[in-house]
């Protein structure tokens, strides 16, 4: 085998290695979790065992009579309301980050790369979006649309967009003034071109980053919507409202038992997975938080010896 050969032969096995913030436990449950529901979230109409508004069984049966997961106090089965949710809650939460990613990008790079009274006009608009309560605006915004689960996605789109509004324009404040875009206005670029093709890839990946994370709030928030009667309607069958309808049947706990477990899993698994993705992005978060840890380690101390005195 020639020299050269032998320098550009891959390792056994190179080709399945992931990047170590990828096998750390954390983002390997995340992932697998995260996978899982989406799979869920696409197959589930076509396999649950009962149609998920379908009254045909006892009333407040609990789980393993005849049920996985019991019934509620209509008869439907938990187990395929569950399933059937997550076909309702996880796409609308994605649907609605995108949406909220995209319109938040686009305003605060534009707000960034002008600057002028065009940022300013911006950043007092997302300021004013920013000073209510997020959860209050939805509620407003959802009550004044009228209680329908696309209303709700509205409403969520309406006080999430500010926040990547806020983080693109710092990015492109920063990336602006570097000489490679500079060197590329120089050359006769326009505006937008600059902006699109020597700034948005550098703005992408601490989107993405935000957007991952901003899914378990999404479905926090949708799900919110929905248990207070603003998001999806009865029959739909959606996380929140399943929740709501446990109100009036307290003593059957797995009816808002499990749905509550349906959103803890997936906010946590996409937490973990923004976690891991953040430390892809940027490493000097990784070594930070190692730095912090090692700091507020208890660090052994040597005590002084006294020499013994004649």
């Amino acid at each position: 085998m020639s020299l050269d050969g032998a320098l550009t032969r891959r390792p056994r096995g190179a080709w399945l290695r992931l990047p170590r913030v990828w096998r750390s436990p954390l983002a390997v449950v995340g992932a697998a979790i995260a996978v899982a529901w989406l799979v869920v979230a696409v197959s589930a109409p076509a396999w649950v065992p009962y149609p998920p508004d379908a009254q045909q069984l006892p009333r407040l049966s609990p789980p393993g009579e005849g049920t996985l997961l019991g019934t509620d106090a209509l008869g439907r089965d938990v187990f395929s309301r569950l399933m059937t949710g997550a076909s309702t809650t996880i796409p609308l939460a994605l649907g609605l980050v995108v949406a909220s990613a995209v319109i938040g990008v686009v305003v605060g790079a534009v707000a960034g790369w002008f600057g002028g009274w065009v940022d300013e006009a911006l950043m007092r608009l997302t300021d004013l979006v920013m000073a209510f309560p997020t959860v209050i605006l939805a509620m407003v915004v959802a009550a004044s649309l009228g209680p329908s689960l696309y209303n709700a996605v509205i409403a969520a789109v309406v006080v999430s967009w500010p926040q990547y509004a806020r983080v693109t324009r710092s990015l492109v404040l920063g990336l602006r003034t570097l000489n490679y875009v500079v060197a590329g206005r120089l050359l006769g670029r326009s505006p937008v071109t600059s902006l699109v093709v020597d700034v948005a890839p550098n703005v992408v990946g601490p989107v993405v980053v935000l957007a991952t994370l901003d899914v378990g709030a999404a479905v926090l928030l949708l799900s919110g919507l929905s248990f207070l009667g603003l998001g999806a309607q009865p029959p739909t069958a959606e996380w929140g409202s399943m929740i709501s309808g446990a109100l009036a049947n307290f003593d059957a706990w797995w009816i808002g038992t499990f749905p509550g477990l349906a959103i803890l899993t997936v906010v946590m698994a996409f937490n973990f997975l923004g976690d891991a993705l953040r430390d892809a992005v940027d490493p000097t978060s990784r070594t930070e938080r190692t730095a912090v840890g090692v700091a507020s380690a208890p660090q052994s101390v040597e005590l002084p010896v006294e020499e013994d005195r004649p």
